[in-house]
């Protein structure tokens, strides 16, 4: 290779960082502002948002106690329902549709294939299509509290979850199984103590992409759950509202950044397992 080439290359590369780096910015830089304006008085939030805390903007941690002490209902109560869906609704996917790939891989029939592919159909159709049905829904079956909606998001969560658990299994030897099976275990058996232990890339991928998702929606909890009992996280930033609705931003944002940190934190430790997921189940089989 001459030197032309690879000036060549070095430029490529060059200017492949400079987009890359514009793109990083541009994603990075909504948190950014959270950051900067939850340590900021409310006035100056309004009217110098993209600007540094100062001498006469610092808040310090007023914002982060009043948004954790504003009104009757405490963050910390939000903060519990959030956990408690968000570890339930992801324990309940993962253990149903890792089970419902399992069989829809190993059973080849017309009605297991059909089933694959409403799932892989439901993973297109956008919520918002079927939010006004589900609402009523959801409070004919009493589906309309924190103990049980995550039985909804079970539903809504089944389409991606099984779509790579199928992918994965697939490319398990059965041979394994049929092992199990001469040493006398029986299907139950055979999936916690030979499939489960298998299917832990994909586990790990999945339960990462599905607590996510679930620790920040906003729209489902909205609809579903009574409000005058229940919040989520999401929906008490909503309701974080003075005397004729006027928004304290300062103290909004000190709330979305505590929010937002758990999860970012939590990505961020895990998300080697997210690509590692992904590519042993969605591509394999």
């Amino acid at each position: 290779m001459n030197k032309r080439s690879l000036s060549a290359e070095a430029r490529r590369k060059t200017i492949l960082s400079i987009v890359l780096g514009v793109i990083c910015i541009i994603y990075v830089l909504p948190v950014l502002t959270v950051v900067i304006n939850s340590f900021k008085l409310n006035t100056y939030v309004k009217t110098d948002t993209f600007a540094l805390p100062n001498a006469e903007s610092f808040a310090g941690w007023a914002n982060f106690i009043k948004g954790l002490t504003f009104g009757n209902y405490p963050f910390l109560k939000s903060a519990g329902y959030s956990l408690f869906i968000t570890i339930v609704s992801t324990a309940l996917i993962l253990l149903c549709t890792s089970m419902a790939a399992w069989y829809i891989a190993r059973v080849d029939s017309k009605f297991c294939r059909m089933v694959y592919y409403l799932c892989v159909f439901s993973m297109v159709v956008p919520f918002q299509m079927v939010m006004f049905t589900l609402s009523k829904t959801a409070d004919t079956l009493k589906l309309n509290t924190p103990w049980t909606i995550p039985i909804i998001y079970l539903g809504f969560g089944a389409g991606l979850a099984i779509f790579m658990f199928v992918g994965f299994v697939k490319s398990i030897p059965l041979e394994i199984e049929e092992a199990a099976a001469i040493d006398g275990c029986g299907p139950l058996r055979t999936y916690f103590s030979v499939v489960l232990p298998m299917l832990r890339p994909t586990m790990i991928s999945v339960g990462i992409l599905e607590i996510m998702w679930v620790w920040n929606d906003y729209l489902l909890p909205y609809l579903v759950l009574d409000r005058t009992k229940y919040m989520t996280i999401p929906i008490h930033i909503q309701y974080l509202k003075g005397s004729y609705g006027t928004v304290d931003l300062g103290a909004t944002m000190a709330l979305i950044l505590l929010s937002i940190i758990p999860v970012i934190v939590f990505y961020l430790l895990c998300q080697k397992y997210i690509i590692k997921g992904v590519a042993a189940g969605a591509v394999k089989g």
